[in-house]
Order: structure tokens, then C-alpha cells, then sequence
């Protein structure tokens, strides 16, 4: 699977920096939720900061929605797990877009429509390639749930601010999680997944491998 784009628990913990994720397959729950505020860090934003907000907000939006569909093609509940846990992301970077005064790029917007034109296109693709089959809808999710963790190492390269830092580390955790989770369901089909924006090292830690 060859797709590229330009980047990429619940609320309490994604807030509250406890690492965990939603559900996956039939495993234990992997973290807990609870509501908190987000607490902003004096001064303004950087342009990159900004700019990183906005952007994962509309990445986890993406896996949603693409979770969303290729469950009502398959049924597989893998993709019902890790949707929930993906609008449980979507709200905990909502609130950082609230407390910064930012715009919210997903308002408006329905199922499968993103203003980031390279998301748009990813998510096209995405949805093309994952309902030809379900090996290939399992692959599409571990490739996004990979995405996501390049994609948020950069942005958390990009700021200090402690209370973004603790969000994005999350959902990087999260992911991981997913991540996992579509490697076994790929397993429990005979598949070998491998890895298309993780190095193999980088997948092997991951995945524990």
C-alpha cells in the first residue's frame, strides 16, 4: 500500500497525558476516560503549532471516517473498536483548537470532506483501496494507524508547549495500539503485514516483534 500525504483513551487521558487507546479486537480496554480542560501554556502559537493543530484534527477526522465506512463494507470489528477511540482524539485536539482560540477546519464539513485538499485525496484513495477486500481494509487502517504516528513525532518536533506535547504523545500511543490491533486481525487471516512509512526497526518496537 502507496499512499502518501503532506504531514499525522479517552478525552481525560488524552488530556491528561496517561497514554492509552480505545478498544481493540477482543483485548482488554487500554486506557480511561474522563473529562478535563485543557490548560494552555502563556503566549501565542507559532505558525507551526497552528498549523499542526489544524492539521491532526482533520488527520483523525480521516481515520473516522475511513474506519467508519470500511466497517459498514465489512463489518470487522476492529474498524467499530478504533472509530470510537479516533472521535475520542478528534475532541481532545478540539479542545486545544478551543483554548487557543483556533478555528475548527472539520466544522461544517460531512462525512468524507476535509479542507486540507491532501487529506481529501488520501481519504479517496483510501476508501478506493480498502473496500476492494477485507485484507486490503485491514492494511489501509495499519497503514493509517502508522501515518499517524510519523506524521504526530513530527509535529510534536515542532513545539514545546507542554499541554500539546501531552495530547499528541497520546495519540501517538493510541495509534501504536491500533496499530497492533490491525497487525493481528491481518494475522488471524494469514497476513504479514509490512510496514510502508515505519522502518522495519521502528514497526518491530511498535508492534513488539
Amino acid at each position: 500500500m502507496r499512499y502518501r500525504t503532506l504531514g499525522g483513551l479517552m478525552l481525560g487521558a488524552l488530556m491528561a497525558g496517561c497514554g492509552a487507546s480505545g478498544r481493540a479486537e477482543a483485548g482488554p480496554p487500554a486506557g480511561n476516560d474522563q473529562t478535563v480542560q485543557a490548560q494552555p501554556d502563556a503566549g501565542a502559537l507559532t505558525q507551526d503549532e497552528r498549523q499542526g493543530l489544524l492539521y491532526i484534527r482533520e488527520e483523525e477526522k480521516l481515520a473516522r471516517d475511513v474506519y467508519t465506512t470500511l466497517l459498514e463494507r465489512w463489518g470487522h470489528r476492529t474498524f467499530a473498536n478504533i472509530r470510537e477511540s479516533e472521535q475520542t482524539h478528534m475532541d481532545a485536539v478540539k479542545s486545544l483548537l478551543d483554548a487557543y482560540g483556533l478555528p475548527d477546519p472539520v466544522e461544517g464539513r460531512g462525512h468524507g470532506e476535509f479542507s486540507d485538499p491532501s487529506l481529501q485525496k488520501l481519504y479517496d484513495e483510501l476508501i478506493a483501496r480498502g473496500t476492494t477486500s477485507l485484507q486490503a481494509a485491514l492494511e489501509v487502517g495499519a497503514g493509517i494507524e502508522e501515518l499517524d504516528i510519523v506524521d504526530l513525532r513530527a509535529r510534536m518536533a515542532q513545539t514545546p508547549r507542554g499541554d500539546i506535547q501531552r495530547v499528541y504523545g497520546n495519540l501517538m500511543a493510541a495509534s501504536g495500539n491500533h496499530l497492533r490491533a490491525f497487525t493481528r486481525a491481518l494475522g488471524r487471516q494469514g497476513v504479514v503485514y509490512q510496514p510502508v512509512y515505519l522502518s522495519p526497526e521502528e514497526y518491530a518496537a511498535i508492534v513488539g516483534m
